[in-house]
């Protein structure tokens, strides 16, 4: 009865010891993905003037309140004035825009940009 007693307290014992080093791998495993992911990209607005626009780079910089942001476009950038899309050749120096955008690895890519338009003045 002793010998029996031993044998399933020592199954036991090996069995604990086991499943802790299992969990211990599993925590790792799960750790590990965080620490490698790539910090997200932080979603940012500007509004401001078109300071310089550099189409053959597909850059551009405006001028806002807290600063100039240099930024690219890609394909994916939408242009808009009012309702109707526009293309970064229609883009000019000088021009009012709204630039959503997002900092990711020190680049700053638009995501859209609206172009204001100024009502024009009817002549009384």
């Amino acid at each position: 009865m002793k010998k029996i007693l031993s044998v399933v307290l020592s199954l036991i014992f090996v069995f604990a010891l086991t499943s802790a080093s299992f969990a211990e791998e599993n925590k790792e495993a799960a750790a590990t993905p965080a620490v490698e992911q790539k910090e997200a990209a932080k979603r940012v607005q500007v509004t401001g003037e078109i300071a310089v626009l550099d189409a053959a780079a597909k850059t551009f910089t405006v001028k806002g309140r807290k600063g100039d942001v240099t930024l690219s476009v890609d394909d994916k950038t939408k242009i808009t004035a009012g309702r109707e899309t526009k293309t970064l050749a229609d883009l000019k120096a000088g021009e009012k825009v709204t630039v959503k955008y997002t900092e990711s690895d020190g680049k700053n890519t638009a995501k859209s940009i609206m172009i204001k338009t100024v009502p024009a003045k009817s002549g009384s």
